[in-house]
Order: structure tokens, then sequence, then C-alpha cells
């Protein structure tokens, strides 16, 4: 019971609820993957393990140097003085539940079983493996780490974007087949700008703790909740603009268009940046339909819910956009 305690408590502060974002673009590369000659499942299961693994440990890193960056404390320092930001944050380190010594070694453990995972792949289906690997590897690790700290120069979202659409989709289908066709390249990318969206959303709501930790996220570079709702306004529609324009000229089949139906998620969520922006102090619950937001009462409690809903809401709204991706692609 200690052991399955410890893995429910490392698998919950790790964002287990975030593994959608890495997940449903890997699922859509091998649905794309497995009608090819040379499909393997022994690789593509491999390498959905290898996407899970990597995708956890880049999450603990994250808490790891920005809890290292902070001290852990600015966040409660800031709500004390009223401003809205979120304090839940590295909670888990702040309440003596583990160490930074421990979660070092638990991102470190995820980080290596990814490694492992894609050298065994790559030993088999070749070099661009190791190259999609080695790059994954290293944008992962210095999104936060010293002495690049790419999250902390603006450039976040662009990494997000690269790693979870054309990066992931890429290695998984490469994995799985050993070869990359066109339209690949053409369906990863607004899977990408949908995961960028998750932290886009994230880097807004939390612009106020980020420009005391003296962190350059595209939130805090663009400065104006005006330039700050336009910037929202792309990330949340181009991807459906992609994928229209992949339908009129032709490059993807029509079934595409089935993505559509989760429209109506991307126009609430911009309506919720909308009213975050310009009346921060306005209240929302969730309906049903923009659900599911996990543990809510519990968010409620926290105080927290002004930043989860907008955040649930942009996984959501990647997840529906997936899987309906998904099922279009049976058609």
């Amino acid at each position: 019971m200690k052991i399955l305690r410890s893995i429910l408590f490392w698998l919950r502060n790790a964002r287990c609820v975030a593994l959608p974002q890495s997940l449903f673009p890997a699922l859509i590369a091998l649905k794309l993957a497995y009608p090819q000659a040379g499909f393997s499942w022994q690789y593509a299961i491999l390498a959905l393990f290898g996407v899970v693994f990597a995708h956890l440990s880049a999450n603990l890193f994250d808490d790891y140097f920005d809890f290292k960056q902070s001290g852990g404390c600015h966040r409660e320092i800031l709500a004390s003085s009223g401003l809205k930001v979120r304090i839940a944050k590295c909670n888990y380190i702040t309440s003596g539940e583990t160490t930074t010594k421990r979660l070092f070694q638990v991102a470190s453990s995820f980080a290596v079983i990814a490694l492992l995972i894609g050298c065994y792949i790559g030993f088999h289906r070749g070099f661009p493996i190791f190259l999609i690997a080695i790059l994954g590897g290293f944008l992962l690790f210095f999104y936060s780490a010293k002495p690049l700290k790419l999250s902390y120069r603006g450039l976040g979202e662009i990494i997000v974007t690269l790693l979870f659409g054309p990066l992931l989709m890429s290695g998984v289908y490469y994995a799985a087949v050993g070869n990359l066709p066109l339209l690949l390249w053409f369906i990863s990318f607004p899977m990408g700008i949908l995961a960028g969206n998750v932290l886009y959303t994230h880097s807004i709501l939390d612009f106020a703790s980020d420009e005391k930790a003296l962190k350059i996220t595209l939130a805090r570079w663009l400065k104006t909740p005006t330039k700050m709702l336009i910037a929202a306004f792309l990330f949340i529609f181009s991807p459906y603009l992609i994928i229209l324009i992949g339908v009129f000229s032709k490059i993807v089949n029509i079934s595409l268009l089935l993505v559509f139906f989760s429209l109506p998620l991307a126009i609430m969520l911009f309506y919720l940046l909308y009213q975050f922006l310009y009346f921060p102090d306005k209240k929302f619950k969730p309906v049903w339909w923009i659900k599911p937001m996990e543990r809510w009462e519990k968010i409620d409690e926290l105080g927290i819910d002004w930043f989860m809903i907008r955040w649930y809401l942009a996984r959501n709204m990647m997840m529906y956009f997936s899987l309906l991706l998904f099922l279009s692609l049976f058609f």
C-alpha cells in the first residue's frame, strides 16, 4: 500500500491530468501509422510509454527548477498583498510532503526510463529516432533548467508547440513505421498549437507571479490585455483555420471538419480569458459541456477556481479537438 500511495502521489504531482496533451497527439500519430506497411505494435506501445514518462518528467523538472528559482514562497507573498495569483503550485514541497532532492530523483528516474525507451527504439528504427529524442530531451530539460531557462525567455509556447506537435507526432509515427509522410506534418501543427495554447492560457493567468519571478513569458512580453487577447484568439482559433485550409485544398479528408464540434469550447475559453483580463473578479462555475474538471470541490476550497476553470477548459478543448480528429480518421 505504501508503494501504491507513493506512485499515486508522484503521478498526481507530476500533473497526470495534463497527459491528454501528449497522449492524444501520440494516438493520432499511431492511427495515421497503423495502415502503413511495416507498422510495429511493439515499438508503437513503447513509444506511448516513452511519451508518458517524458511528459511526467518534464512537469516535475519544471516544478523543481521553478521552486529553486523562487524559493516556493513568492506566490503566498503576492497573494497576501492582494494580487490575484495561484498559490497551489509546488504545495507538495512547501507542505513538507517531499523534498527537492527527492523531487529531482523522481524526475530524473522518469527521464531515464523515457531515454532508455528512446534508445531501444532508436537501435531498431535508426538515427531519426535518436535525433528526435535528443532534441526533445534537450528542449524538455532546458525548458526550466539553467543556464538556458528557455521558458524564462518568452520561448515556452514555441517550445511546447514544437514538442507536442511536430516532434512528438513524428517521433511516435517513425517509431511505429520507420518513415514520415507529409500529411503528418500538416496535422501535427494544429495539435502543437493547442498544446501551446494550454501553456499560453497558463501564462496569462500567472502573469503577476511570473512578473515577480522575472520570468518572461509570451503574456509578459505582450504586456497589455488587448495584445494578450489577440494572441489568445490566434492560439485558440488557428487550429480550426489550418484544418479548414487543408480540407479546401484537398490535403486532408473532409471528415476532419468533425473537429468543429469542439468550437463551442474554444469560444467559451476565449470569453473566459477576456473576462479574466478585463473583469478578473467575476466568478464562473463549470457547466456540464466544458467538463471534466477533476476535484472541483477541493479546487474551490483552495480558492484557485478562477485559475483551474480556464486551465481545464484549455486542456479539454485540446482533448475534444484531438478526440474528434482521431475519430475523423476512421472515415
